[in-house]
């Protein structure tokens, strides 16, 4: 039998994934062993990218077109809805953050009444790795850390990196929540469409945000899924996922 093309074993790969997959997923289910390229992460985004067999969901995350109405449909995203919409963006890349900081080896907290929202197919819940937030301060500066969106601690239980998803809502309240931790040597994300980059420098301009100004970065949709791709390039590398 004539082994399958790259672009047909890509979308095979895709078909036993439920139809979709991120590209960091796909790098793991495919097997390159007879893939004459220096690079195949990059051919399978060529692929993907170039093909009207695919179309793509979010940045990172493709479907196949033929089963494009129960992939849709499988994410609420089947009929025009806003809100449908930016719910399964919010979750998506709280998603994409606890699985970038699990790969770095980092522990992941996400709020509880996000733990059973889906990311894909998995409840956040189970992709972070705690239970529960580590009482690393005051009690009236934790009731703001256990609302925000992803944090990554480190190995001696204290914050690593605090991120918010920032679709639509305003930003200022999510720097507030920064504002109050300030005074922890932790890194501080905003996530967010680029186009929005503009309304965080307004904010992040006041003057009460000074002293943030230096920590808070603000990372765009595409940036998040291009460094889960990265992450998952190295996993593959390092045996490690």
């Amino acid at each position: 039998m004539e082994k399958p093309t790259q672009a047909g074993q890509v979308i095979e790969a895709m078909r036993r994934n439920g139809g979709y997959a991120t590209f960091g997923e796909l790098n793991h289910l495919l097997d390159f062993s007879t893939w004459k390229t220096k690079s195949p992460q990059a051919s399978v985004r060529r692929i993907v990218q170039s093909s009207d067999a695919f179309f793509k969901i979010q940045p990172g995350l493709w479907a196949l077109r033929e089963s494009k109405d129960s992939t849709l449909k499988k994410f609420q995203l089947h009929a025009p809805d806003k809100g449908k919409m930016e719910v399964f963006t919010h979750w998506y890349y709280q998603g994409l953050a606890l699985g970038i900081g699990n790969m770095k080896g980092m522990q992941t907290y996400v709020p509880p009444q996000d733990k059973n929202r889906l990311f894909l197919r998995k409840p956040l819940g189970s992709v972070a790795t705690l239970d529960k937030i580590y009482n690393f301060t005051y009690p009236e500066i934790l009731r703001s850390a256990v609302t925000i969106d992803v944090i990554w601690f480190n190995e001696r239980n204290l914050p690593d990196s605090f991120f918010e998803i920032e679709h639509s809502t305003d930003m200022q309240n999510a720097l507030l929540k920064f504002h109050a931790l300030q005074d922890y040597f932790a890194r501080f994300h905003i996530i967010a469409p680029g186009f929005r980059r503009g309304r965080f420098n307004d904010i992040m301009g006041r003057d009460i945000f000074a002293p943030l100004r230096p920590r808070v970065k603000f990372s765009s949709y595409e940036h998040i899924a291009a460094q889960y791709e990265k992450m998952s390039e190295l996993s593959l590398i390092t045996g490690k996922i």
